[in-house]
């Protein structure tokens, strides 16, 4: 079985950090990502993950002019948190 990587889209719980799009391989990697890449180590809320969002739904005046690819494993949105 060959993994395929998968979008994800994640809002969080504090309403102060701002929504999360991360490719990875499985939800599990997602958050590890997320978890490293975004909080360095430390716990986080979730209050929805969309697995393989379709990125054209996404905020167009605000998400999609300042993402990067979403093709390659990583964090593609918000921009600084790429490798």
């Amino acid at each position: 079985m060959r993994l395929r990587l998968h979008r994800y889209w994640f809002v969080f719980a504090d309403p102060n950090v701002p929504c999360c799009g991360v490719t990875a391989w499985t939800k599990d990697d997602a958050m590890s990502i997320v978890r490293h890449r975004l909080f360095e180590g430390e716990d986080f809320r979730v209050t929805d993950i969309i697995e393989d969002v379709d990125v054209s739904t996404l905020d167009a005046n605000h998400v999609l002019p300042n993402m990067a690819p979403p093709n390659l494993r990583g964090v593609w949105f918000p921009l600084g948190y790429q490798d």
